[in-house]
């Protein structure tokens, strides 16, 4: 379950862009901004290897 103060590492496979650490881990883990985070996230759904396929345009 995510809490709201966690500061940890975020699930692995899974995206929660409403989760402010793990939209910044994400962020800088896939070298993309928020935005374009939030964006392919909305597209494909919370799916780690969806958002990369996405991002990478597959």
């Amino acid at each position: 379950m995510d809490e709201k103060t966690q500061s940890g590492s975020p699930e692995i496979n899974r995206i929660n862009i409403s989760q402010k650490y793990e939209l910044q881990y994400w962020s800088k883990k896939l070298g993309v901004s928020h935005d374009e985070l939030v964006k392919a996230v909305k597209t494909v759904g919370t799916s780690l290897n969806e958002v990369k396929r996405y991002l990478k345009g597959e």
